[in-house]
């Protein structure tokens, strides 16, 4: 992702306290961007210290297979452990790995029919509403015998 733009600022102009900063923004392939901050302190931004560190992460689509592998193959030339390609249960398969920061990151390739992926998503809410349900229910389960 190629580096296009970088904004320099002292005040943070949502809130206007002092803090200066550069907003550094990278352009992906389908035209959006990833951006991050720099606070200019040396200081490294930490992942949560109560989440595994496979939990949080972006996903970001490439175009197919042979992209997937040009890039798996670009960053073990630049020295960064690569983990995949998992399969997703034939829904999606990936490649993971952390950036500098010790963000992870994904990028991905669908690879089920689009005819599969519209019964993934007809189906998506409800599962996510049955999945809530059950969490909430070991949560009350573990206060009770708690």
């Amino acid at each position: 992702m190629p580096l296009v733009h970088v904004i320099k600022k002292d005040h943070v102009p949502s809130t206007g306290e002092y803090c200066p900063y550069v907003h550094i923004f990278f352009r992906m392939y389908d035209g959006s961007h990833i951006a991050f901050f720099d606070l200019g302190d040396g200081t490294r931004a930490e992942p949560s210290g109560n989440t595994p560190a496979w939990v949080n992460h972006i996903a970001l689509r490439v175009d197919n297979r042979q992209r997937l592998e040009e890039m798996k193959a670009r960053l073990l030339d630049h020295g960064v452990e690569v983990l995949g390609v998992v399969d997703h249960d034939g829904y999606i398969e990936s490649i993971y790995f952390f950036d500098p920061n010790g963000f992870r990151l994904e990028l991905t390739i669908e690879v089920a029919p689009s005819e599969v992926i519209q019964a993934f998503a007809t189906h998506a809410h409800q599962q996510l509403a049955e999945w809530t349900a059950e969490a909430n229910e070991r949560k009350k389960s573990a206060k009770e015998t708690a």
